[in-house]
């Protein structure tokens, strides 16, 4: 008995050691781009993978990578996070295009990949299947943090997003079909497919939903931000538990539970205080996550590995990508077709470009059974096609959007909104002066040198500041857009601290965003 319980504690100090490691060598990266400017060049989860290959090829290892760390530890808050931060608003007009990219894209892939390496390659037809359904799930979380840097039109954000929610959901149901097919568990046909898919969507959709409309009218009760908070987390994990183990697919379980209460939740049981902190929990939680997959994905590549099956990965590259060019094309044009929302071809060319694979796929490979011959051969083909689209696809998005004009104006709205802070607290500092002129002890001649250091500096800003509006005059709209958020913040705060105090038993919305929305004329796109 003793003996058991100095492993259990040898065990468990062991495995804290590992993540202590794997967390300090994450931050230490995170804090690279701030000593050298150079690596701000390149986003942060790229840079992970970067430092996770070099460990690699010095051969140190970090900690052993398991499909059930990803998919239990990793996954659901990853997914929960961008779920509550996806505007039902934005997703609502794009859902077409993103169902299309979800479900018929998904299986265009597999179909495809599947095809290239049977004929290619000659793998047999259940390897490459299981390679293409692995390979299905897109994971664009370095390419949408660049988005948001750069300031891209949100739609394309949304539309990134929104497919890589769903399209996880699919890859996870074809590939838990298809991994029975090497060991005679599954039968290949329409029937079966389609019977699967209904069944593990529906549980998934319908335990989200009941877990996250019964958490939102819970919260409505009290106004405990800790307790919120933590109920959030628990949400993510618990959603992704009880669906798995009713047979749906937790991650279409808990992607309804994230959107449930990121865009309902919040607003009815949440004060405007509460959801700024349980957003900005889980920008922390996604922060960590990502920090330890993407340094541990790099550094659980093999290179002799990879080296046996170049061929395969060569192959699985080349149709992976003919595959998604022709998804988003077709998929796109159809879209067209039906919608009157259209999306231009640079931003499919983005989407196309954009398609990153990730950690889904890595754990999905890994989660082959041993029994499968090829497994290491599946592993292999999974990582090598995840690395490059990391790395080669991940560092060139930035120039292809420079090339198809794609760059919002983040970066002149950041430079504006610092010289109107510093004219905004120049103009304070003057205004101090003024009130300490009669100070006793003030010489007034240095009273007079400050006074004019400060008026020479406003007076340069000002004369910035206009050159700016004349040079792009849509700043003005932007600084209008700024003032009308400040003003929708201070109304949203006050009707908090009324419910807080007792003068109102509920939140009422906000009258300046309705009086906003009567006034504005229709968007036509």
């Amino acid at each position: 008995m003793i003996t058991d319980s100095t492993m259990g504690e040898e065990v468990l100090r062991t495995n804290l050691t590992q993540f202590l490691l794997v967390l300090a060598v994450s931050l230490s990266v995170a804090t690279l781009p701030q000593i050298f400017s150079w690596f701000r060049q390149i986003p942060y989860t790229l840079l992970l993978v970067i430092v996770g290959l070099g460990l690699a090829f010095a051969d140190i290892r970090l900690v052993n990578l398991s499909p059930e760390l990803i998919l239990l530890i990793f996954l659901p808050p990853l997914l929960f996070e961008a779920a509550w931060n996806l505007k039902w608003s934005d997703l609502k007009r794009d859902l077409l295009p993103i169902c299309l990219y979800a479900v018929l894209g998904v299986v265009i892939s597999i179909v495809g990949v599947a095809i290239g390496l049977n004929q290619f390659a000659g793998l047999s037809l259940s390897t490459a299947l299981l390679i293409g359904a692995s390979l299905s799930a897109t994971d664009p979380v370095s390419v949408t943090a660049l988005f948001r840097e750069l300031g891209v039109p949100n739609r394309l954000t949304t539309l990134m997003e929104g497919e890589s929610l769903f399209n996880d959901g699919m890859a996870v149901v074809a590939f838990t079909f298809l991994v029975g097919l090497p060991l005679g568990n599954a039968e290949l046909g329409l029937q079966p497919i389609l019977v699967q898919l209904f069944a593990v969507v529906g549980i998934g959709v319908a335990v989200g939903g009941l877990i996250g409309f019964g958490i939102s009218y819970v919260t409505q009760r009290f106004d405990l931000p800790l307790v919120e908070q933590s109920l959030t987390l628990v949400a993510a994990y618990g959603t992704y538990l009880i669906v798995e183990d009713l047979g749906g697919s937790g991650v279409i379980g808990v992607v309804t539970t994230g959107l449930i209460l990121g865009n309902f939740g919040s607003r009815i049981g949440m004060n405007p205080r509460t959801r700024l902190i349980v957003s900005e929990f889980w920008e922390f939680i996604a922060f960590f996550v990502n920090s330890i997959v993407f340094l541990l994905i790099g550094d659980q590549v093999r290179y002799a590995s990879l080296e046996e099956n170049i061929t395969i990965i060569g192959v699985t590259l080349g149709a992976m990508m003919l595959m998604r060019a022709i998804a988003i094309l077709l998929l796109s044009k159809l879209s067209n077709i039906l919608q009157a929302s259209k999306i231009p071809l640079p931003e499919q060319t983005v989407l196309w470009w954009g398609g990153l694979r990730g950690s889904v796929s890595i754990a999905l490979a890994l989660s082959v059974p041993t029994l499968v011959q090829e497994r290491e051969k599946i592993i292999a083909t999974v990582f090598g096609v995840v690395l490059f689209t990391l790395l080669f696809q991940g560092l060139t998005t930035k120039p292809l959007l420079q090339k198809l004009n794609l760059l919002g104006d983040l970066p002149l709205r950041q430079h504006y909104v610092e010289l109107i802070s510093r004219q905004t607290a120049l103009n304070r500092v003057l205004q101090y002066l003024a009130q300490v002129n009669d100070r006793p002890g003030i010489e007034p001649e240095f009273y007079r040198y400050q006074e004019t250091l400060v008026k020479e500096e406003i007076k340069h800003l000002e004369a910035e500041i206009d050159s700016l509006h004349n040079e792009y005059p849509n700043l003005q709209s932007f600084t209008n857009e700024q003032l009308k958020m400040e003003l929708l913040a201070v109304e949203a705060n006050t009707y908090a601290e009324f419910v807080r105090s007792g003068w109102l038993n509920r939140e009422l919305s906000p009258f300046l965003h309705e009086a906003h929305d009567t006034q504005q004329p229709p968007i036509e796109n």
